[in-house]
């Protein structure tokens, strides 16, 4: 059973992945591919329902505003390789930590940029 495009049942049965974090309060979710589409719980079972009631209300307000809504994007539309210019000093100033750390530049970069996302 094919579910007609453009409603609330064919978004919502889409792989969105939500971003989960835990804070002081209980647990924190929003949905990157819908911007502003976020919610909060007190416990990490109660979530779920929160994150799919938040994206259904995203959805519906967007579909009667006539809004474009964003489907999920693929794992595979990212090759993993990005080309940076940067200073020369910075370069020099990376190589020399990564060999101070005993690993590649790729390697050292790779981790630091992951660092600064976090989670």
């Amino acid at each position: 059973m094919d579910i007609e495009k453009n409603t609330i049942d064919y978004y919502l049965g889409l792989p969105y992945v939500a971003e989960v974090r835990r804070t002081e309060q209980g647990y924190f979710a929003r949905v990157p591919e819908l911007p502003g589409c976020m919610t909060e719980a007190p416990t990490f079972e109660e979530l779920g329902p929160m994150i799919e009631d938040a994206m259904r209300s995203w959805i519906e307000v967007g579909l009667e505003d006539g809004d474009p809504i964003p489907e999920p994007r693929e794992v595979g539309e990212f090759s993993g390789k990005v080309n940076l210019r940067m200073p020369r000093s910075l370069h020099r100033d990376l190589v020399r930590r990564a060999e101070a750390e005993g690993v590649s530049l790729n390697h050292y970069m790779t981790t630091a940029l992951a660092r600064s996302v976090g989670p």
